[in-house]
């Protein structure tokens, strides 16, 4: 071979050695990406003041370790939400363990609030099966959740998406979340919009005058903007390069509720030593209009909606979580005039009308006729009420309504026990607020073969909009039906605002003080 013939091999080995090398580090698969960066995450805490129309009304931490073989994530989430004089505290602590590769492996979820107490221990078998333990006043139940590949909670989006390369302006990016809050599953959509320096306090002093920490030295951090709907509304997050949170807020305005970092003193001891018989006091007395964030069984309200077949509102403030049907739409261009929400009552169902037949064996509705945590549609008790309560009932609008007046008629209305709404303790029970009711209806319905789901969001009475749960059945679509209330179809007065999963009032903190509803 000539000396020529040696330099053409020599550079087409070193050209195929060379691409090679980009093709293994540019398409090197996700995980084993993750796991690289991974290795470079520094343990520590972080900590965050929670406000609310700039005054402090929480307190979170979140905290990182890195384990031999994996990460451990810990947070904590401590809040006091004022509603008509009194603080209702929320307190929510979750520990995550993930593997190097950033998927999750375990989780514990403690959480003490407006609607009981609770533990949740789940494990990932694989990537198809969450499987979770509930421990609720002394009893405990498993229930098995399937999984379409990869899921991660809310807290660890940050996380997944700095160290899977998505922390990019213009970047799309699609993940499956399971909140371990509400018991449920959801597919969130993430874009990164731009990369900014933000300034955070790295440490306190005391104001000797005030007796309040204030800021003493900062930090300027490199941040990047990604706009997503993680936690039910549209969030505006500021992530650094490490995947940690710097600042949360909603995305179209800055005086609602927001998560900012700061100095543990500034965060923790400046809430411990809060005015709280002030910020109570605030409360008293709502302004029509506006957001009480208690159901309306908690408040003393004791007239329920008033059968209100159409309802309109205007809707300013913040942008409303609207799942838009033919039972309600949203309407208008926003911005200072707001949008305009239009909410009809369904017509009068007839006896005779009958989309299907009992029990409905569409594929597209399976996941509204399996059990789930806390709706156990085929434990045997459950099973067993349903048919004694619809007989031989085939027509499910005759059988839906069944189900309403027996669950009205058969459960007592009282304030929370402290427990979860779990289907069967309802039943054995025969107590509870909304949550219970609608529980046990969908249990019931379920077990029945009617498609049916939970749904939360506010209740228009007297003037004001209180929390509250209802359910929804598929006749030849989805149908508001409230139990609590003895409404078959609900009336317009319910104004939906989240469907599926483990209802609560948190969810409402975001549009505390944001959102206004004017009654057109």
């Amino acid at each position: 071979m000539t000396r020529r013939h040696w330099g053409i091999a020599i550079l087409a080995a070193w050209g195929l050695s060379l691409g090679w090398l980009v093709k293994r580090e540019i398409f090197r698969p996700t995980g084993a990406r993750l796991a690289e960066a991974a290795l470079a995450v520094p343990p520590g805490a972080l900590f965050y003041r929670l406000e609310l129309g700039g005054q402090q009304i929480g307190f979170a931490s979140a905290t990182l370790d890195t384990l031999s073989t994996s990460l451990r994530v810990e947070n904590v989430f401590v809040l006091d939400v004022p509603a008509l004089g009194k603080l209702y505290r929320t307190t929510a602590r979750s520990v995550a363990t993930l593997s190097r590769a950033l998927r999750l492996q375990t989780v514990t979820t403690t959480f003490v609030g407006d609607m009981g107490q609770f533990a949740a221990h789940g494990q990932v078998l694989g990537d198809s099966v969450l499987s979770i333990v509930i421990v609720s006043e002394g009893d405990s139940q498993m229930t098995r959740i399937p999984l379409e590949g990869p899921i991660t909670l809310p807290t660890l989006l940050p996380l997944r998406l700095a160290f899977g390369g998505e922390l990019r302006a213009g970047r799309t990016y699609s993940a499956r979340l399971f909140d371990p809050l509400l018991l449920s599953r959801r597919d969130v959509t993430v874009k990164a919009a731009r990369e900014s320096t933000l300034v955070v306090s790295d440490s306190a002093d005391l104001d000797s005058t005030t007796m309040v920490w204030v800021p003493e030295h900062f930090d300027t951090v490199r941040a990047f903007r990604i706009n997503h709907d993680a936690n039910g509304v549209p969030t505006s997050s500021w992530i650094d390069a490490q995947g940690r949170l710097v600042l949360a807020s909603a995305q179209d305005r800055a005086d609602g509720f927001a998560m900012e970092r700061a100095a543990f003193e500034i965060a923790y001891d400046n809430f411990r030593h809060r005015d709280t018989a002030r910020i109570a006091r605030n409360s008293t007395a709502p302004a029509p209009g506006d957001i009480v964030p208690v159901t309306a069984l908690v408040a003393g309200v004791r007239a329920g909606p008033t059968g209100t077949a159409r309802l309109r509102l205007r809707v300013t403030g913040a942008a409303l979580p609207i799942i838009e049907s033919p039972r309600q739409r949203l309407t208008g261009a926003g911005g200072a005039g707001g949008d305009t929400l239009e909410i009809s009552r369904e017509g009068e169902l007839e006896a005779h009308a009958m989309p299907y037949r009992l029990p409905n064996r569409d594929t597209a509705l399976a996941r509204w006729l399996a059990p789930e945590a806390l709706v156990q549609s085929r434990d045997p008790r459950i099973a067993a009420e349903a048919r004694q309560i619809i007989e031989r009932e085939k027509n499910p609008a005759r059988a839906a309504e069944l189900l309403a007046r027996w669950v009205h008629a058969s459960v007592q209305r009282v304030a929370p026990s402290g427990g979860v709404p779990s289907a069967v303790k309802v039943l054995e029970n025969r107590r509870g607020d909304c949550n219970e009711f609608t529980t046990l209806y969908v249990a019931l319905a379920r077990a029945a073969g009617l498609p049916a789901r939970t749904v939360a969001g506010l209740l228009y009475v007297n003037g004001r909009f209180y929390y509250h749960a209802w359910a929804e059945v598929y006749l030849s679509d989805w149908v508001a039906v409230d139990p609590l209330f003895d409404q078959f179809p609900a009336d317009a007065a319910h104004v939906r605002l989240a469907v599926g999963g483990l209802a609560r009032q948190v969810e409402l903190v975001p549009l505390i003080g944001r959102l206004k509803l004017e009654v057109l």
